[in-house]
């Protein structure tokens, strides 16, 4: 018990000073949970939860959310289950939709409320990955005594946000361990993992928002792999990813007033003309390719004449 009272007292203390320690994000966190959320440290409890209703209810709106997140899921568990991690996926509230997990650790984490229906915001069991990944909209890890609540200090986690086809927060994905053997490094090492496969998540969100688009990569730095946009038959663009929006200053509004993929990605400088004229060529390419560069068969499917067909190819210099 002398741990936990010690605990409690670290969390005040770091709390209530005013250095440039208690500028760090896990301590902007305690005073959270202390002043916003009227939570005590040395409280012993577990994570709040949904009733069934509201756990069925959760499920379904996050729908597409759990289908591009199963398979992502089902890999990472493969990586990260033996060496006793438990995974969870959970919604923009918090709320815990999917889990992996070993059976052997199955009572441990039961216990701490690592389980579907738990609610792991700040709000419910104060700073740990999910609430504070959440709350701070960015990846965290939260290693042992990090966590606000004395009961959670035997646990590690690491979490990332995952964001809808907006860019806007729509879920998090968290690994944790009570392993004793898990230090910085190895915290570490995960951290990077599970921001992988949250980013995965998030382009599969993004990809089944935008059906039938064209995807482009947006050359964007060391984020180029998570800069995309979605862009419709007429090169118009009807979507970007967060890192594409920063990368290019898009936002919703831009993006409605339908701005061509040529502009956004900076490549103005072309007339409307020259546009036409390049259009009018792709199109001849196109037909010419389907045709396996058959001049009448290309002729036929693009409705001109032969000769007229073999005048454009000599204007556009095809051959």
């Amino acid at each position: 018990m002398h741990e936990h009272s010690a605990h409690a007292e670290h969390v005040y203390t770091s709390a209530q000073r005013d250095s440039a320690a208690a500028s760090s994000p896990v301590v902007a966190s305690w005073r959270r949970c202390m002043t916003m959320h009227q939570l005590a440290p040395e409280d012993e409890r577990a994570p709040l939860r949904v009733t069934d209703e509201e756990f069925r209810r959760a499920r379904e709106q996050s729908g597409q959310l759990i289908a591009s997140a199963t398979e992502e899921l089902d890999r990472l568990f493969t990586t990260v289950g033996r060496a006793g991690c438990c995974l969870l996926l959970t919604d923009r509230n918090g709320i815990a939709l999917e889990r992996r997990g070993a059976a052997g650790d199955d009572k441990e984490f039961h216990k701490l409320g690592l389980w579907t229906g738990s609610v792991w915001t700040e709000a419910s069991i104060g700073t740990n990955g999910i609430g504070t990944a959440l709350a701070d909209e960015r990846a965290v890890a939260i290693f042992r005594d990090q966590h606000f609540f004395c009961a959670n200090t035997s646990l590690s986690c690491t979490t990332a946000p995952i964001r809808d086809h907006r860019g806007r927060v729509a879920a998090a994905l968290d690994i944790s361990t009570c392993r004793e053997d898990v230090n910085e490094m190895t915290l570490t090492i995960l951290t990077q993992t599970v921001r992988d496969a949250a980013m995965r998540i998030e382009l599969n969100l993004f990809r089944s928002a935008f059906p039938s688009a064209r995807f482009l990569m947006v050359p964007a730095g060391a984020n180029s792999a998570a800069a995309l946009l979605a862009v419709d038959r007429h090169d118009l663009v009807l979507g970007a990813t967060r890192a594409a929006r920063i990368a290019l200053q898009l936002d919703d509004k831009r993006i409605a007033a339908g701005i061509p993929a040529a502009d956004a990605l900076h490549e103005a400088g072309v007339s409307q003309q020259e546009e036409i004229v390049e259009a009018e060529k792709a199109a001849l390419l196109r037909a010419l390719s389907r045709t396996s560069g058959n001049v009448s068969q290309a002729a036929v499917a693009l409705g001109i004449s032969r000769a007229t067909l073999h005048r454009k190819m000599k204007k556009f210099d095809l051959h």
